[in-house]
């Protein structure tokens, strides 16, 4: 016992001071990389681990050492949580990795406007205060039809804002089929309850009638409302009526319509191959009063919250408290003019990186995952072309998925190796099934391509 103690003496005696490391020239010039404090913080955090460590049964590191551990903890701690990612899931919209790619126009946008000032809320015409809310209302109009339009930080807080300058105290009246859950365990109930709305449930699970709708009308009613179920779909013996008699309904009885689309599809999908998903001007035709949809989903944009349809309601939401809690930043307006643009000029399958992958043929992916491929093999790696199925994602358009060309990679442990490729300098994140790590090309930009490479010959070599 006695000789363990002295053991463990003589390794504590081999730590060296704090002063004494860092006059080490080699930590003195990481102080002009890091600063004085942050240096001297990551030395004392290093010496009680190290302590720890001597503990527990541990050697004191050599002295020579220490230089390259303060180095590689102070280069641990300034990297960023916040990174880019390679996304080979083939997930299009994929919520955990950021939703949608802005396109090149938005990220020029965002640096032009970010590196200076701006006309956030100047009127340059007029030489006098403007309103951040002017930027992106023609456009909008423009593309849906909507007499006005107002952005906010997401769609949670569009419906959020809706709901409570147009219903608080008020009833809505939601079919029991749209109470839907969104990504974060946030449900729309409780959504309108914090509204300060009172929600009125109406029809059953699988089918709601229009008679259901107005015989729960009562004095107290403000709106009926619908909720696309855009991240789950009902099949069978189902019942829900269209938005016209909807809407046609909440005008019979002085009741507004408000339709929360959620994905905010300004294009048809089904010329790719999938589902109708409902377009917002579809809603707009129809004669919803508000609609409420993402920016960052099927738009293909930066993330935002839109609300659009009468003039003197959006107005009211304008003048709301609450929306200036909830506005976005000239970053994200910038981003999102530059989204919205594209559109405009019938370029959007063109330039936004979200339709780009979308519309992608088979033929092209196949191309691209056998040029992975013969990269691979002329390194000594083997890997093999799987059809598969991408998905869209983004709580939109549910059970539908694209056909798609995969590189497949067989091995023993692939847990691991998709581990380690996580932990590239540039993260890379696949799919794993029946022991093939799986990365579709659909979801990988080309100007990705090497990089992905790279970090596959890193790990599997």
């Amino acid at each position: 016992m006695n000789e363990a103690i002295s053991e463990r003496q003589t390794e504590y005696r081999k730590l060296p001071a704090v002063d004494a490391l860092l006059r080490e020239p080699a930590v003195a010039l990481l102080m002009g990389d890091y600063g004085d404090e942050l240096v001297t913080e990551c030395v004392r955090d290093l010496l009680a681990a190290s302590r720890q460590q001597i503990a527990a049964g541990a050697s004191a590191p050599d002295v020579e050492c220490w230089p390259a551990l303060i180095h590689a903890q102070l280069a641990a701690q300034s990297t960023p949580s916040l990174r880019p990612v390679i996304n080979a899931t083939g997930i299009i919209v994929h919520t955990n990795l950021g939703r949608a790619l802005l396109s090149a126009a938005a990220l020029k946008a965002v640096q032009a406007v970010g590196a200076g000032y701006s006309s956030l809320e100047y009127d340059l015409a007029a030489g006098a205060r403007g309103s951040r809310h002017d930027h992106a209302r023609r456009l909008l109009c423009a593309l849906t039809g909507a007499e006005d339009a107002i952005v906010v930080n997401n769609n949670a807080a569009a419906v959020y804002l809706a709901l409570g300058a147009l219903c608080q105290g008020r009833e809505v009246l939601i079919s029991r089929s749209q109470l839907v859950e969104i990504g974060g365990g946030f449900r729309i109930p409780d959504v309108l309850r914090q509204s300060g709305a009172r929600l009125v449930e109406v029809g059953t699970t699988n089918r709601t009638h229009l008679r259901d709708f107005t015989l729960a009308v009562t004095a107290e009613s403000a709106a009926i409302m619908r909720v696309h179920s855009s991240n789950f779909k009902q099949i069978g013996f189902v019942t829900m009526p269209s938005l016209a008699e909807l809407t046609a309904a909440a005008h019979k009885h002085d009741l507004l319509l408000i339709d929360d689309l959620g994905s905010g599809a300004l294009l048809d999908t089904t010329r790719y191959g999938l589902a109708p998903e409902p377009m917002v001007q579809q809603s707009v035709a129809a004669g919803a009063d508000l609609i409420t949809f993402s920016g960052d989903k099927l738009l293909g944009g930066p993330q935002a919250g839109i609300i659009i349809g009468r003039a003197e309601l959006v107005e009211r939401l304008r003048r709301h408290p609450m929306a200036r809690a909830l506005r976005v930043d000239k970053l994200t307006l910038a981003a999102f003019e530059a989204t919205l643009h594209s559109y405009r000029r019938g370029r959007a399958v063109q330039e936004l990186p979200v339709w780009q992958m979308i519309a992608a043929p088979v033929a092209a992916l196949q191309a691209r995952a056998s040029g992975w491929q013969a990269r691979l093999a002329d390194q000594g790696v083997a890997a093999q072309l799987q059809a598969g199925e991408s998905a869209v994602g983004g709580g939109a358009l549910p059970g539908e998925t694209l056909p798609t060309m995969l590189l497949a990679i067989e091995h023993a442990a692939p847990d691991r190796i998709a581990a380690a490729l996580r932990s590239q300098p540039t993260p890379v994140v696949c799919r794993i099934q029946q022991d093939r790590l799986l990365f579709d090309p659909r979801t990988v930009p080309p100007e990705q391509e090497e990089t992905l490479l790279t970090a596959l010959l890193a790990v599997l070599q």
